[in-house]
């Protein structure tokens, strides 16, 4: 493998930051009741025109759920972006695995198929996210064995 697929390799922190810009770009509208009331609209649209299921009509606990997702993934995105860090990456692939799972059983219990693009955007980021570190797993747990 070479050094630059490693997880401090300057590759990988590219990776790490062109993540954060994807999440900043999607998640951004879902980050206050006004820009999520519009993304809701257009993204309803956008599947029943696709035929791909329509999102559930606008509620305050949904749109509460969107805000807090949304507020809280723009600023993990701007710290990857600002300062990216080999570990934002380990941390950020464990939580695309969760989002994948979440969105693999909002799939099988009836959500918009919509919801399908971004599951393998989640799932691709992930595993180029986490797969470096899986590799490297030996080179990480020695100095850690070495000390006890």
């Amino acid at each position: 493998m070479t050094r630059s697929l490693h997880p401090s390799g300057r590759t990988y922190l590219r990776v790490v930051r062109a993540s954060a810009w994807y999440d900043l770009v999607v998640t951004a509208g879902f980050a206050t009741p006004w820009t999520y009331a519009l993304l809701h609209g257009v993204l309803s649209s956008v599947s029943d025109a696709l035929g791909l299921g329509v999102l559930p009509a606008l509620e305050p606990m949904q749109t509460l759920y969107a805000n807090l997702m949304g507020s809280v993934v723009v600023v993990w995105a701007l710290l990857r972006i600002v300062r990216p860090l080999p570990v934002h990456g380990l941390f950020d692939g464990a939580a695309r695995a969760l989002f994948a799972m979440w969105q693999a059983y909002a799939l099988t219990h009836g959500a918009t198929r919509l919801l399908l693009a971004f599951l393998v955007v989640e799932v691709a980021f992930g595993v180029v996210q986490l797969l470096p570190w899986w590799r490297s797993r030996g080179a990480i747990d020695e100095p850690m064995q070495q000390r006890a």
